[in-house]
C-alpha cells in the first residue's frame, strides 16, 4: 500500500519537475524583460514573439551589465539615461518600412557601441596618423572586432564612433558627422559636417 503511494507521490513530482524546466526554457528563451504586461502591437511585444530578436535584448542586457561594472566609477548616471534614450529609440523603429529589421539593427549597433566604448572586445590600436602632411595634425584609431566592425577615431580633444559601411571599394566608417574610408594604405577623414577631407597617413 505504501509503496503503491510512493510511486503516485513520485510521478507526480516528476510531472511537476517537468512543468517547472518547461517553464524555465521558455523564460531562457524570452527577452531580459518580462513580457507579462507589454502593450500588444508594440515593439516590446514584437521582440517577445520573436526568438531572434529576444537572443539580441538578452545579449545586449549582459553587455549593458558588463559596461555598468566597467562605468561605476565614472558615469553610471550617463550610460543609465543614453540606455533610456536608445530604449526610446529602439521603440520609435514602428514608424519605419521594415520594423523588424529596424529593431535588429538598433540592437546590433548599441551593442557594438557598448563593446568598443567600454573596451569589452578585442582591439587594434591605437594606431596614429598624420594629417595633411602635417604631424601636429594628428589622428588616433583603435579598432574593435564588434559585430558591425566599429573604430574610435581621436582627434585633439574630440572623439568619434564610427560603423562599419558597406563599400565597393577599401573600407567605409561613419560616424555621427565623421567619415573614414580606407584605400591602398591612405586614410580619408571628413572630421564634422561639411568639413573638408584631410589625407592622412600612418605615422611612423
Amino acid at each position: 500500500m505504501s509503496s503503491k503511494h510512493g510511486k503516485v507521490h513520485l510521478g507526480a513530482c516528476l510531472a511537476l519537475l517537468g512543468l517547472v524546466a518547461a517553464g524555465n526554457a521558455t523564460a531562457a528563451q524570452g527577452p531580459s524583460f518580462s513580457c507579462t504586461n507589454v502593450k500588444a502591437g508594440s515593439i516590446e511585444a514584437m521582440v517577445c514573439a520573436d526568438a531572434a530578436l529576444s537572443a539580441l535584448d538578452r545579449k545586449l542586457a549582459s553587455v549593458y551589465a558588463a559596461a555598468a561594472a566597467k562605468a561605476k566609477n565614472q558615469k553610471p548616471n550617463t550610460l543609465k539615461a543614453e540606455q533610456r534614450g536608445w530604449v526610446k529609440g529602439r521603440d520609435d523603429c514602428w514608424k519605419s518600412d521594415n520594423a523588424h529589421a529596424c529593431v535588429e539593427n538598433e540592437y546590433q549597433r548599441r551593442i557594438a557601441e557598448l563593446q568598443a566604448r567600454y573596451r569589452l572586445v578585442d582591439s587594434i590600436g591605437p594606431l596614429r596618423f598624420a594629417c595633411d602632411g602635417n604631424p601636429a595634425n594628428e589622428l588616433v584609431v583603435t579598432y574593435f572586432k564588434t559585430e558591425p566592425s566599429t573604430l574610435i577615431a581621436e582627434r585633439g580633444d574630440s572623439s568619434s564612433l564610427m560603423f562599419q559601411q558597406v563599400s565597393g571599394s577599401g573600407t567605409r566608417y561613419q560616424g555621427r558627422n565623421e567619415t573614414l574610408a580606407e584605400h591602398q594604405g591612405e586614410v580619408r577623414v571628413v572630421w564634422g559636417y561639411e568639413a573638408p577631407e584631410m589625407v592622412c597617413k600612418k605615422a611612423n
